[in-house]
């Protein structure tokens, strides 16, 4: 498997964008930024009532810390074109000084979408709107002359460029024809229905990025693998960290510094972004993650 090329290992935390969880998301978030976490993360879901809109909560939350990034994890493309997302994150990443990762997906619960108002499209037309994205976000940064543009999807005329690098960009792909989108386009990728570095969904869709990267002269370890990970964080080690099915359960602080430090030097593992379960109250356990965890396996890294 290819290993992580990246400066440093990304760790963030995912917290909840529901209204009635905005005191314990800000409260997560800013100590996130006061431990050194590298990122925090929101789900992206504008058919629910109940939630909060992604990128009105990461721009509040960057406005109220200082050197944590935001990501939407990740941002429903159909429902966000990209000539208006990539002015949504060039404008965030200029009011933080750069803190935003760019989270892109192709599309999920299309009956939810188009209930929005939304065209469905098919399986094959999503995949095309979502490679095409990239190349009008990021003609749509970095200044320069205005932009023209005939795609299947997406036309502009003349639209002038934010003076504002690209963000990272990270892809939520699953199937076969959006995962060799991110093996061409892509800097980042995060495993779907939480899939870790020993699960049968990786072994079988990482090839397929980086023979899609090799393909269009990219070296496929510019993508990063950035895990979303649920566990549970015990107060004694548990006798076996991962199920019947082999999906990573948790444990101890000291079976995550071990799992997590052997995830990166054995397996390439470019980042990993916690969600808290279990029995410990969420701020807790993103606590223990944020202060014990992550520094532990930054020093097994010797990045601290």
């Amino acid at each position: 498997m290819p290993e992580n090329t990246q400066n440093t290992t990304q760790f963030g935390i995912g917290v909840s964008n529901a209204v009635q969880d905005i005191a314990q998301t800000t409260q997560i978030v800013a100590a996130a930024d006061h431990a050194g976490l590298d990122h925090f993360s929101v789900s992206d879901h504008p058919y629910i009532g109940r939630m909060l809109d992604a990128y009105s909560l990461v721009g509040v939350l960057l406005g109220r810390t200082q050197r944590i990034s935001g990501m939407v994890n990740v941002s429903n493309l159909p429902t966000r074109p990209a000539p208006m997302l990539a002015r949504a994150v060039t404008s965030l990443s200029a009011l933080s000084g750069g803190r935003v990762v760019l989270g892109l997906g192709a599309g999920g619960s299309w009956d939810d979408i188009a209930r929005l108002g939304f065209a469905r499209l098919s399986g094959g037309e999503a995949v095309r709107a979502f490679e095409e994205a990239f190349t009008v976000i990021r003609s749509l940064t970095g200044g320069g002359a205005p932009v023209t543009f005939d795609g299947e999807f997406y036309h502009l005329d003349r639209v002038e460029p934010a003076p504002v690098a690209a963000p990272p960009i990270w892809t939520g792909s699953v199937g076969a024809k959006s995962l060799a989108v991110t093996g061409r386009q892509a800097d980042g990728w995060i495993p779907g229905h939480a899939a870790d570095w020993l699960s049968v969904r990786y072994r079988e869709s990482r090839p397929i990025i980086d023979e899609a990267a090799q393909a269009v002269g990219r070296d496929p370890r510019a993508v990063a693998t950035v895990y979303n990970l649920p566990g549970r964080i015990s107060p004694t080690p548990l006798a076996s960290t991962r199920d019947q099915d082999g999906r990573w359960l948790g444990g101890s602080v000291a079976q995550w510094l071990a799992e997590l430090t052997g995830a990166v030097l054995e397996h390439g593992a470019g980042g990993f972004t916690y969600f808290p379960v279990g029995d410990l109250p969420v701020e807790h356990a993103s606590a223990l993650w944020a202060e014990e965890i992550v520094p532990g396996v930054r020093k097994a890294l010797g990045k601290e």
